[in-house]
């Protein structure tokens, strides 16, 4: 069995990629993560992770083993929750629904949640994961209270926080494709391409030119390909070659699979990633829920924090 520490440290260090920021995340020292790594894969009997001056890279079995484990580690986590609501026997003073779009965003939700309780004891987390086909509908419907997806918003209805996180942007192409042999691509090479697009109407134009534009920026047109209801099924596509599809760079630890290459772009703008919630009759436990975020994501600034 996996001790605790264990676990915490080498999820959160094949999340980070950095010794530093995965200690700060645990509140423990960097040589102590060291330590716990290392037993851990002394116990495997395989190196997890290669490091070096400059990164921290997960090998093929700690990639494996990230896969095997994330998923159980956040069944617990889930399962933990319903035990503590069943305790309180329905007692609970308030419930706050949070949503995300990217794993990372839903890492952090999960976090958030967890001090969240332990700091409002009388209260519940619900944590649900938002399809980018309709990124505003469950603010809009009362079902969720304050979400974690991708900017821009631009919508009167809706708030916005600070930028959380911004990632660099890949260009995901089937391996076949004469792109997968760049070291990296510009945005100029997707009018050579054939583009994997959303396809709904609730999708805000704005929205969508930003991830999935029309044009490059010289305005020569981007052909449009499969326009897709959900995530995996944007997958399915590039793997089959019908077309190729912009991503944030982190995508790929997540999505990685055989028939896949994940190009860095060299002059795209970032995938930025915030909070949002409802302008109007918001849930009072939203702004609790955005100081939680607080603490674990610190604002660069003393300004930011109260920027909202």
């Amino acid at each position: 069995m996996l001790e605790r520490l264990e676990l915490e440290a080498f999820l959160t260090l094949a999340e980070e990629l950095h010794f530093g920021r995965t200690a700060q995340r645990l509140h423990v020292t960097t040589s102590r993560i060291s330590q716990t790594i290392r037993k851990l894969e002394r116990r495997v009997g395989a190196q997890l992770f290669v490091r070096n001056s400059r990164s921290v890279t997960p090998t093929a079995v700690g990639e494996r083993l990230r896969d095997d484990l994330l998923p159980a580690n956040e069944q617990i986590a889930l399962g933990l929750a319903r035990a503590i609501a069943s305790g309180r026997g329905g007692r609970t003073r308030g419930v706050v629904r949070v949503g995300w779009s990217a794993p990372w965003c839903g890492n952090l939700m999960v976090r958030a949640a967890e001090l969240f309780r332990a700091r409002h004891t009388d209260c519940e987390v619900e944590i649900h994961e938002i399809q980018l086909v309709d990124p505003f509908g469950g603010l809009r419907d009362g079902s969720i209270d304050v979400q974690m997806t991708e900017f821009p918003v631009e919508e009167p209805d809706i708030a916005t926080g600070r930028l959380i996180f911004a990632e660099p942007r890949s260009l995901m192409v089937p391996a076949v494709h004469p792109l997968a042999r760049e070291r990296s691509v510009c945005l100029e090479d997707l009018a050579d391409t054939v583009l994997v697009t959303l396809a709904d109407a609730r999708v805000p134009r704005y929205w969508m030119d930003r991830h999935f534009p029309r044009r490059t920026p010289s305005g020569r047109p981007i052909p449009q390909g499969p326009a897709t209801g959900f995530w995996p099924e944007v997958l399915v596509h590039v793997a089959a070659g019908a077309g190729v599809s912009t991503v944030a760079a982190r995508a790929e630890r997540f999505y990685s699979r055989p028939g896949l290459v994940f190009v860095p772009f060299r002059d795209a703008p970032t995938v930025d990633y915030g909070l949002m919630w409802p302008t109007a009759n918001a849930n009072p436990l939203v702004r609790p829920f955005l100081d939680v975020v607080d603490e674990i994501v610190p604002p660069p600034d003393p300004v930011a924090r109260h920027h909202r």
